[in-house]
């Protein structure tokens, strides 16, 4: 889940729709750059939102020279047929959302030809991004993980909680709503309850699809598949409970270094929460994704000798 501080884009969106194997048509849009084009990014979003809430970043890496791809998810945002199918990925599921992902970017390669292209995944939007770079890195040029961690290990957490227990927000107590794990912006957390296209949760054959995704994106056969080159940033807050509160996410980074994959860059955020795009410093985080993508980009046209693992760090969070 994650961002939006501006009601309203100053970027022109170009909405379109793409069909999914299943025939369900897709809600997509396109941002262009406002200024000579350096690269594409596609944005991944997370669970229980839509596009609509990333207005701000969008803006962002517009007015940094990069043009913006997204859709709305499978029983989310525009993309559920009605408001009764929030919450249902269809029969096709996870895999299903992943490999919407995966036509949005061949529209976008089309589109943009010999353009750098960049993937973007926050929270669930980040696990679909660790599917995807399974059989897809080769298509790109640089990966972001936004509020990610080890899925197995969260699911395994989160099966040992009793029920009534909302784990996700046990180290917010006394907290003022179920939502205040997603961020320390109260203003974002009221206007994510209230906006009737978001939704706290998948049901629960969507949420088992999900979670079913899990033993691939820990297995170390599975992981060798990816280039070991691929430059990979990871951001997260050091409150995230879905990162396990960094633990998970150092846990994603060991097996990605023990499967070969070495470009990798951390940027910690202290006393950050969930939804880093959204958190208090979020123009100090969206400062540092555009600086990453510079350093990809510049190292892309060879004028930067890569380096190997990215050293850690630890910012001054909201």
């Amino acid at each position: 889940m994650a961002v939006n501080d501006s009601p309203v884009s100053t970027t022109t969106s170009l909405e379109f729709r793409i069909a999914s194997a299943d025939g369900l048509q897709i809600a997509c849009a396109r941002w262009n750059s406002r200024c000579p084009v350096r690269g594409v990014v596609q944005i991944a979003h997370g669970m229980g939102e839509y596009i609509g809430r990333y207005t701000g970043l969008i803006d962002a890496l517009a007015s940094a020279g990069l043009t913006v791809y997204a859709n709305d998810h499978r029983g989310h945002g525009r993309s559920a047929p009605s408001a009764t199918y929030l919450g249902n990925l269809g029969e096709g599921g996870f895999d299903l959302l992943v490999e919407d992902m995966v036509r949005l970017s061949r529209v976008a390669k089309y589109q943009n030809p010999g353009v750098p292209f960049l993937l973007l995944g926050h929270s669930m939007g980040s696990f679909a991004a660790q599917q995807y770079i399974i059989d897809h890195s080769k298509e790109l040029d640089g990966l972001i993980l936004s509020g990610s961690g080890a899925l197995d290990a969260l699911a395994f957490l989160a099966s040992h909680m009793p029920p009534e227990i909302n784990f996700l927000n046990i180290h917010f107590e006394p907290a003022r709503t179920p939502l205040d794990w997603l961020t320390s912006d109260s203003a974002v957390v009221d206007a994510f309850i209230s906006d009737p296209l978001c939704f706290p949760q998948l049901e629960p054959a969507s949420l088992a699809s999900f979670l079913a995704a899990a033993p691939r994106l820990a297995d170390p056969f599975s992981l060798r598949k990816i280039r070991s080159d691929l430059p990979i940033c990871l951001l997260s807050g050091s409150e995230d409970p879905i990162g396990q509160r960094l633990e998970g996410v150092e846990i994603l980074i060991a097996r990605y270094l023990k499967a070969g994959v070495n470009k990798i860059s951390r940027r910690y955020y202290a006393w950050g929460r969930h939804e880093m795009l959204n958190e208090l410093n979020r123009e100090q985080v969206r400062a540092d994704i555009l600086n990453w993508i510079s350093g990809v980009l510049e190292r892309k046209r060879g004028s930067l000798v890569d380096g190997a693992a990215g050293a850690w760090s630890l910012h001054a969070g909201g």
